[in-house]
């Protein structure tokens, strides 16, 4: 075998020695993950995933004074560990919780009241007033036709620094012995009733705290009164606040928020049906005989 034909020989024996090492190599990683008598042990260092609520503490939802019930809920929340304050992560929540279970009455259940966490003593955290709405299915249903829709809305500022901007609505309604079947409004009536809703609105919003207010909203005291000063310009039925947002909060005074969980619900204002005097006897009749003489002698003068 001449020099000349020896190269080119070990060269083709070099490059098939390769191309089987290389094979060999190949099938060799792919056994790994094919065969199943080849296992990879693929949970080690890794640990059982615990249950997140072990490292949660639970804290009951305290409402305002305003309201008859206190205890709305609760809410978790981690435990303080690892330079992280629970409190931190309490403070600044909000939770909407239905007016039927603040106040034991289901008629209200078309209102829900925002409450937000200002403060924490011990499990209990004490929320403030933040803002009301109406649901959905109470919308809808209000919603009807042959009458007139009015809304109003004003920004107001509480005499404790709380910016609101409240929300009303009205609907006309017919008038007694009515024969029409429709009852709407012309232009320039929807917008005198409409200032109207919202010089009443300002009025009662701007001269009392949001703790007077809150009560105001609880027993639609504020709808009725609209509807009675309004009742001149066309007749309305269905006057609600139907939406309270609050805009601005002055700075956090613990204080002021003692005072507003301070004490028991408070009483809600009703109309006045007046109380009753005591006349002397000589005033007023005794028995029926008497009751006659009287009245004959009023009829003798």
């Amino acid at each position: 075998l001449s020099l000349a034909s020896f190269y080119p020989v070990c060269g083709f024996f070099f490059i098939l020695c390769l191309f089987f090492s290389s094979v060999c190599f190949f099938s060799t990683k792919m056994a790994v993950g094919k065969n199943k008598r080849v296992f990879k042990n693929k949970n080690k260092g890794k640990k059982k995933a615990a249950d997140p609520f072990t490292r949660k503490d639970w804290y009951e939802i305290k409402a305002p004074a305003a309201f008859a019930k206190r205890i709305v809920g609760k809410t978790p929340v981690n435990r303080t560990q690892a330079g992280k304050n629970a409190n931190d992560a309490l403070i600044g929540r909000s939770v909407w919780v239905s007016l039927a279970d603040l106040q034991g009455d289901e008629d209200q259940a078309f209102r829900n009241v925002k409450l937000k966490v200002q403060d924490v003593q011990g499990k209990t955290v004490l929320t403030n007033f933040w803002g009301m709405d109406f649901t959905t299915d109470k919308m809808r249903s209000l919603i009807r036709k042959w009458q007139t829709l009015i809304e109003a809305h004003v920004d107001v500022k509480t005499t404790d620094g709380y910016i609101l901007r409240l929300f009303a609505l009205a609907f006309t309604r017919r008038r007694p012995n009515q024969v029409k079947k429709t009852c709407y409004a012309q232009t320039s009536q929807v917008r005198k009733i409409r200032a109207k809703m919202v010089e009443i609105m300002t009025r009662e919003a701007t001269t009392c705290d949001l703790k007077d207010l809150v009560v105001k909203f609880i027993p639609e005291s504020i709808g009725k009164l609209m509807e009675k000063e309004c009742n001149g310009i066309f007749p309305l039925s269905t006057v609600y606040i139907r939406k309270v947002k609050m805009l601005k909060a002055p700075k956090f005074d613990p204080h002021k928020l003692a005072e507003i969980h301070a004490g028991g619900a408070a009483v809600v204002p009703t109309e006045d049906a007046g109380t009753g005097v005591d006349r002397e006897d000589g005033d007023r009749p005794t028995s029926s005989i008497d009751a006659v003489v009287v009245q004959e002698e009023v009829v003798g003068l």
